[in-house]
């Protein structure tokens, strides 16, 4: 039997990057996935590509920062499936490269309306569903600007250290009723996303790897396999925790 066989999983933010490799990961081990995401092209790739390798998968649009829509994504997952066992709330969008002074209202509000509220709505709605069923497993992604100061990101970085906040909160308002919730902090992974930063200057590309010990990018799929992980039966102690996958980044 598959490690996830007869379990349901949500990944938001599904139609690349991180969000696809780890859909793609969990229908490899058995579970069935809704993709979410409001890139419905990418989203059907990403359904496509696991019912091609024989997984079971379904696309549902959500746009994390309406509360609404996000109710609406937990309600046709339970219709489509009848249950919902794993939470990855993955999407997230990344602002403006400015110092603190010159980062506007409109930036700050929106970065704060994907990245942080998003993840509360989809906590909240997994978690009333969860406790209907007994239990069940979130992973927020969050990132290593949640954990220290990021130069020119300040509406990033405070996005980010609030789903930290959000997660370890959450984990012990409900690890006696059998929800685990715990969060990854990625350093720069390849991505839609990353790929944008480093086309912003000559020489950035280089100049956010020199940062990373290990000397290189991470790979979504070895974000997803962390994910995986702190989802697996065998991860059944840990909650509240904030994995940093960074290459040595923080370990000096």
């Amino acid at each position: 039997m598959t490690t996830f066989s007869n379990q349901v999983a949500i990944v938001t933010g599904a139609a690349s990057g991180i969000g696809q490799a780890t859909a793609l990961a969990f229908a490899q081990q058995g579970a069935a996935v809704v993709v979410s995401d409001v890139n419905a092209e990418g989203g059907q790739e990403t359904v496509t590509m696991i019912q091609e390798a024989g997984g079971q998968a379904t696309f549902i649009s959500c746009n994390v920062a309406d509360p609404n829509e996000v109710e609406a994504l937990i309600r046709q997952t339970v219709k489509t499936y009848g249950r919902l066992d794993i939470g990855i709330n993955n999407a997230g969008i990344g602002g403006a490269f400015a110092k603190l002074l010159d980062q506007t209202l409109d930036d700050w509000n929106r970065m704060l309306a994907v990245n942080l509220s998003g993840v509360f709505y989809c906590m909240q709605a997994e978690i009333r569903q969860m406790l209907t069923q007994g239990g069940g497993k979130i992973v927020n992604i969050s990132s290593i600007a949640g954990v220290r100061g990021m130069p020119n990101g300040a509406p990033y970085s405070a996005a980010k250290h609030g789903v930290l906040g959000l997660t370890k909160t959450a984990a012990l308002e409900y690890v006696r009723q059998n929800i685990r919730v715990n969060a990854v902090c990625p350093v720069y992974t390849h991505s839609g996303m990353v790929h944008d930063l480093m086309n912003r200057a000559p020489g950035m590309e280089e100049r956010m790897r020199r940062v990373i010990p290990i000397g290189r990018f991470g790979q979504p799929e070895e974000i997803a396999q962390a994910i995986l992980w702190l989802c697996s039966d065998e991860n059944a102690f840990c909650t509240g925790q904030a994995i940093q996958m960074d290459g040595g980044l923080t370990a000096g």
